[in-house]
C-alpha cells in the first residue's frame, strides 16, 4: 500500500490507519480478526488510546509476533508528568512493545489545557522523559479546536497532529493542512467517516486521496469495513463530477447536526453537558454499552436543566441547532437507559 510520510517524525505509515475506538464493543477473538486482517492487507499503522478500556490489550493480541514494521500510535489525556509516564509504560505493557512509535497529548483543545500539560511537572514533561527513556519515539497531540490546533502546530516538539477531517468538517484543507505542510507536522484525520455518522465509504475515501499527504485512521470494528476501505485508499481515486455533487449533498445535510466538539458553545449556564449531549449518537455507536450507559444517564439528567436560553447557539461558530440535537440525543439515551433496565 501506499506509503506516507508524517512530517518531520519521518514516519512512514500506510496511507490508511487503523483506528481502535471500535474493537471496545468486540470480543478479544473477533478484534484479534478484524486487526490481523487489516495487517494482512498491508496496512501498518495503528492508533489507538489509553482511555480506550481494552482497545491496548486487544492490539497488543492480534500483533503478537507480527510487530516488525508496524507503527503504533497511542495517547493519554493526563495532564502531569506522572500520570503521562504511567499512561505510557501502561500502553507499552498492554501492546506488548517496548516503544510505541508515536504518543500523542489527547484532545489539547484549549489555552488553560496547554498551560497544564505544559508547564513544569505536566505532561509533556513526562513525554519527554519517557521519549529520552526510550519508551516513545515522537511526539505529537491531538485537538478538535481549529484555532487552537494552529497554535499548537507552531509549537517544535509536535511531529504530528491529530484532528477531525472529512467532506464534512473540510475546514482544516484551508489553513490548518497547509500550515502542517509548512512547518513539517505529519496531519491525521480522525474521523474520516464523520464519527460514525455517514457510511459512504466510496466518497468520503474519494474525498480524503485528495489530500494525498493527510493520513485517515478510520475506526473498524468488522472485517468488512477494513476490506472496503483499503482498496479504495490503494487506488487513489478523488472524486467524480457526480461524486463530487454527491458528497457537497452530504456534507450539506449533516453540516447541519456534525458536532465538531470545539468548545465554542461552553459554558453552559445552567450545567448542561452540550458537548457531550451534541456528540453522543456517534459515542453510543462506536463504544461499548457498558460504556455508553453512563454517557446516557449522564446527558438525560443534564439535557434536562435545559432552559432554551439559546447562549449555545448565538456562540456556536456553525450555526448548529443545538437545542433540537441535544433533546432528541436525550430521548435516545433515555430509550438506551430502558433497553439496558
Amino acid at each position: 500500500m501506499r506509503k506516507v510520510t508524517l512530517g518531520r517524525s519521518g514516519l512512514e505509515v500506510t496511507a490508511v490507519g487503523f483506528g481502535g475506538i471500535p474493537i471496545q464493543r468486540i470480543s478479544d477473538d473477533e478484534a484479534e480478526r478484524v486487526v490481523r486482517r487489516a495487517l494482512d492487507l498491508g496496512i501498518n499503522f495503528i492508533d489507538t488510546a489509553s482511555g480506550y478500556t481494552d482497545s491496548q490489550v486487544k492490539i497488543g493480541r492480534a500483533i503478537r509476533g507480527r510487530r516488525d514494521g508496524l507503527v503504533l500510535a497511542s495517547k493519554s489525556g493526563s495532564k502531569d508528568k506522572a500520570g503521562m509516564l504511567a499512561d505510557i509504560d501502561r500502553s507499552r505493557r498492554e501492546m506488548g512493545a517496548d516503544r510505541i512509535d508515536l504518543y500523542q497529548l489527547h484532545n489539547c483543545a484549549t489555552a488553560d489545557a496547554w498551560q497544564a500539560v505544559s508547564a513544569p511537572g505536566g505532561a509533556l514533561e513526562g513525554m519527554l522523559e519517557a521519549r529520552e527513556r526510550g519508551w516513545i519515539g515522537h511526539i505529537g497531540v491531538t485537538s478538535h479546536s481549529l484555532d487552537f490546533a494552529l497554535k499548537l502546530v507552531e509549537e517544535d516538539v509536535f511531529g504530528t497532529l491529530q484532528f477531525p477531517f472529512n467532506l464534512v468538517t473540510g475546514e482544516p484543507a484551508e489553513r490548518l493542512i497547509p500550515r502542517c505542510r509548512e512547518r513539517g507536522v505529519g496531519f491525521i484525520a480522525m474521523k474520516p467517516l464523520c464519527g460514525g455518522l455517514y457510511d459512504d465509504a466510496t466518497l468520503a475515501f474519494k474525498f480524503l486521496n485528495g489530500f494525498p499527504d493527510v493520513v485517515p485512521i478510520p475506526g473498524i470494528e468488522r472485517v468488512e469495513e477494513i476490506e472496503q476501505i483499503a482498496p479504495l485508499v490503494e487506488a487513489g481515486e478523488t472524486l467524480t463530477g457526480d461524486e463530487r455533487r454527491r458528497a457537497e449533498e452530504a456534507a450539506e445535510g449533516l453540516g447541519k447536526v456534525f458536532c465538531r466538539r470545539c468548545g465554542y458553545c461552553a459554558p453552559c449556564p445552567n450545567g448542561v453537558p452540550v458537548t457531550g449531549a451534541m456528540i453522543f449518537e456517534s459515542i453510543a455507536a462506536r463504544l461499548p454499552t457498558e460504556k455508553v450507559v453512563g454517557h446516557a444517564r449522564a446527558i438525560v439528567e443534564g439535557v434536562a436543566k435545559c432552559t432554551e436560553c439559546g447562549l449555545c447557539e448565538e456562540k456556536c461558530p456553525y450555526n448548529l441547532p443545538i437545542r433540537v440535537t441535544i433533546k432528541a440525543a436525550a430521548e435516545k439515551a433515555q430509550q438506551i437507559l430502558v433497553e439496558t433496565g
